[in-house]
């Protein structure tokens, strides 16, 4: 609501920050008040006129309180205006009376010509209008400016696009700040020492070879694909290579979709140096900061939280196979610029899994239950350390039918033992389904002297052992909803006995 004409004679009517008990607002009189002699105190000092005052007062308001009934009910218990006035602002009931006439007057001032002015008890600051603090401020704002960040990707370039640098920045801008209701970070650090220390990544197979080559030099095929591959997904452009992982095996394999009958190779990777995650889960139950209702400034970062908790949905809610190449744009574009231009930069992103179901992901932020989450490292930090496998080694796979595996022959046992190599604890080649269990063993044969891992600053490395599933089956976590049928009837009334109202269900 925009200031109008003074209605009141307010050139004597000041308040001192003496008359004033709300900390903001008696900082702010203090500070940037003018000297003159309070017209309720009659003490000389720092005031501020009731227009002064009135302004603020219509901007905490309209964010902070609805209006409810003029007569209490048991559904709106609202206290009259100056009494909201007066109990917000820490003032006596006179200056809270005379800004409410102040608001009252404005009001009705801004009635055009033509407009039918408020019946008498019906203006919003009217003597018996009442009002009650709402629960949450209204993100209406940052709505609207997420949705022109949407449209501009989709009009306008996706780089240098300085629109969505500048509201991705309002929204992001002194993240790691921010807390949730039971204090934990939404900023999280994953590493040696830390909760989150291993992560998982899986890849589906079709073809035993080359389930079995991917074995062999894991390194290539379940680690990171190099950018020449690179193809675009949630949170990268084509061509740009992340690591796509999961704090949980479960997820990791249900993140792949594989079909029945196909095998899913399964790695393990330890987190060796400290990375920063923004943890999407955290975002909904952001704590809205201390301030005052008079601050336009907390108003805003209110507005903010308010918004950051319904981000996580935004941006890990599920996109169907045809959607991928515009709905993915967003987040693509959030990802590059939280890896790159946020202040401090993040290593990655830690998001709820749209594959496991929502009763079989509990929040780990909430407390109690098992984490499972997606985990997606942006590209500075998806890189992996080297395996130890030198270039030239030739390598072998055993899948159980060998007599490498199982109970092998003496002969066999002798070889393995002489060559240093340690057989797996002993387990019944026959599963609970009665179908064969096949254990897996990968052989090296070395000539050349093994290499050293690269070190340079890689945050992964690979942990032993891989792990093969077969696929079975799939289930599914649905929500039913029948179908109705109706038929309309469009003749002359009367020209069907069987209708009632020319409509019935079939």
């Amino acid at each position: 609501m925009c200031a109008g004409k003074p209605v009141l004679d307010t050139k004597d009517r000041r308040v001192c920050f003496e008359c004033v008990e709300e900390e903001f607002l008696r900082a702010e009189i203090e500070e940037d008040g003018h000297d003159g002699t309070c017209f309720y105190c009659k003490r000389d000092g720092k005031a501020f006129s009731i227009d002064q005052m009135a302004d603020l007062v219509d901007t905490a308001l309209s964010e902070f309180f609805y209006r409810t009934a003029t007569e209490p009910t048991d559904h709106a218990q609202g206290l009259r205006v100056a009494d909201v006035i007066s109990r917000s602002a820490g003032i006596g009931e006179a200056a809270a009376e005379d800004i409410r006439r102040v608001l009252s007057e404005r009001q009705h001032a801004e009635i055009e010509p033509g407009q039918t002015d408020f019946e008498e008890g019906q203006g919003p600051f009217d003597h018996d209008a009442r009002y009650a603090r709402n629960e949450a401020v209204n993100a209406r704002n940052f709505e609207r400016d997420w949705s022109l960040f949407e449209e501009s990707l989709k009009r306008e370039t996706r780089y240098f696009n300085r629109t969505a640098e500048a509201i991705l920045t309002s929204i992001f801008g002194g993240i790691d700040g921010h807390k949730t209701i039971n204090g934990r970070p939404i900023v999280v650090e994953a590493g040696p020492g830390k909760e989150l220390a291993v992560l998982y990544r899986a890849r589906v197979f079709q073809a035993e070879a080359k389930l079995q080559e991917a074995m062999g030099r894991p390194g290539r095929d379940v680690g990171p694909p190099p950018a020449s591959v690179a193809v675009a997904g949630r949170m990268n452009a084509a061509g740009i290579a992340v690591f796509y992982g999961a704090t949980d095996p479960s997820v990791a394999l249900a993140e792949v979709r594989p079909p029945v009958g196909s095998k899913v190779l399964i790695a393990s990777f330890e987190v060796i140096r400290p990375l920063r995650l923004l943890d999407l889960s955290a975002l909904e139950l952001v704590a809205d900061e201390k301030g005052s209702i008079f601050d336009r400034s907390y108003i805003r970062r209110l507005k903010r939280a308010e918004f950051l908790r319904e981000l996580s949905q935004r941006i890990s809610r599920p996109v169907m196979p045809d959607n991928q190449p515009g709905d993915y744009l967003p987040t693509q574009v959030i990802a590059d610029f939280l890896a790159t231009a946020a202040n401090p930069p993040l290593d990655g992103i830690i998001y709820p899994s749209d594959q496991v179901g929502h009763l079989q992901s509990p929040r780990r932020i909430r407390g109690g239950g098992v984490d499972k989450r997606n985990v997606v490292l942006f590209q500075k930090a998806a890189h992996v350390q080297a395996l130890d496998i030198p270039d030239d080694a030739v390598i072998s796979i055993s899948d159980g039918s060998s007599p490498l595996l199982g109970d092998p022959p003496a002969t066999s046992a002798l070889w393995l033992a002489g060559n240093g190599i340690a057989l797996p604890p002993s387990a019944p080649l026959m599963a609970e389904n009665n179908e064969r269990e096949v254990k897996y063993a990968v052989f090296e044969e070395v000539a050349s002297a093994t290499p050293s891992p690269e070190l340079d600053d890689v945050p992964l490395k690979f942990l032993n052992p891989l792990i093969v599933h077969y696929v079975r089956g799939v289930t599914l976590d649905t929500v039913s909803s029948p179908v109705l049928r109706y038929r309309v009837d469009k003749r002359e009334p009367g020209s069907h006995a069987d209708t009632e109202n020319g409509e019935r269900a079939l």
